[in-house]
């Protein structure tokens, strides 16, 4: 079953095409990753679902339901955290995560208090006191603490700290075990790689890629170096290699998966010694759609550890 349905959706602002022809599936207890960079058309996607937009053609089911028609029964089955949270400031954390929690029907007071514990955040103090991050740490205790299925979450960790981003990922993956939908929009492709099933690249209003990280490989390249005891030769005349940088018995390229065996049978022949294959991370997949046009934050880069680089290589 479908949570969420978006087959040629179209929405303009003025001249300005938003999105052209998305389409977007998120099956139940399904968490997938929405990547794109500033202004390829996520966050009005998003907008269109809460029923904050109004889109101007194409199909569009939230739960089998309009969201532009129905959208206070649906925000009733759903939580959504921005990437800029804004609370009221003379409420308290406290408060505002209980009224959040009385708009969707209610919290589960045990897990608000390990939520708040695992956060870090003080409950009692105004949120005109709050710093972004403890802002966004009010929105997603409040989220996490409701009993939805679906949870819209867009840039949620902007201004947590590596620590309490570790808390999030934990906080998904207890959803997704419980059989809740996420679909997450996030600059930290790490993030996004360590939590989703599927993945859906955006650029200029259109979804280029969509799929599994498995089978968004199996369309691009492996990275492989490899040392040997004789001199290797005949790599030159393979076309389904690229970037060779030969250096007698230490050779590193990278081949088309499709044709990895082949190759690897053909070096062989050389007396393997030691052999690492890299597959391609998540962030070379989407700069391939991107280049330099990409805008990735600092903090993907920054904050970024233990892509599927480090956690992908096989040595052999």
């Amino acid at each position: 079953m479908s949570v969420i349905h978006m087959r040629g959706v179209q929405k303009s602002f003025g001249r300005f095409q938003a999105l052209q022809d998305v389409n977007l599936e998120v099956g139940s207890g399904e968490v997938l990753g929405f990547i794109g960079p500033n202004g390829a058309g996520k966050s009005t996607t998003i907008r269109i679902l809460l029923g904050l937009l109004r889109k101007d053609s194409g199909e569009m089911q939230l739960f089998g339901k309009d969201p532009w028609k129905d959208a206070v029964e649906l925000h009733r089955r759903l939580a959504y955290v921005p990437g800029d949270v804004h609370l009221w400031p003379n409420l308290t954390g406290g408060e505002v995560i209980d009224l959040f929690g009385k708009l969707r029907g209610g919290l589960n007071p045990k897990r608000r208090a390990r939520l708040l514990e695992q956060f870090e955040l003080d409950p009692s103090k105004k949120c005109g006191t709050y710093s972004k991050g403890n802002r966004q740490k009010v929105a997603l205790v409040a989220a996490f603490a409701s009993d939805v299925e679906l949870f819209i979450l867009d840039e949620p960790t902007s201004g947590l700290d590596p620590l309490m981003e570790a808390v999030f990922q934990e906080c998904v993956a207890q959803v997704k075990a419980a059989g809740q939908t996420v679909l997450l929009s996030s600059h930290i492709l790490a993030e996004v790689e360590t939590l989703c099933d599927r993945i859906s690249i955006i650029r200029k209003g259109k979804i280029v890629e969509s799929g599994t990280l498995s089978e968004m490989r199996l369309l691009t390249l492996t990275t492989v170096t490899v040392d040997t005891e004789k001199v290797v030769t005949g790599l030159e005349d393979m076309f389904s290699i690229t970037g060779l940088h030969n250096f007698g018995t230490h050779v590193q390229f990278k081949v088309d998966n499709q044709e990895l065996g082949a190759v690897l049978k053909h070096l062989t022949g050389f007396g393997i010694k030691s052999l690492f294959s890299t597959p391609p991370t998540l962030e070379e997949l989407f700069m391939k759609h991107y280049g330099d046009e990409s805008g990735l934050s600092a903090a993907s880069k920054g904050r970024k550890q233990g892509t599927a680089a480090g956690k992908g290589g096989k040595q052999q």
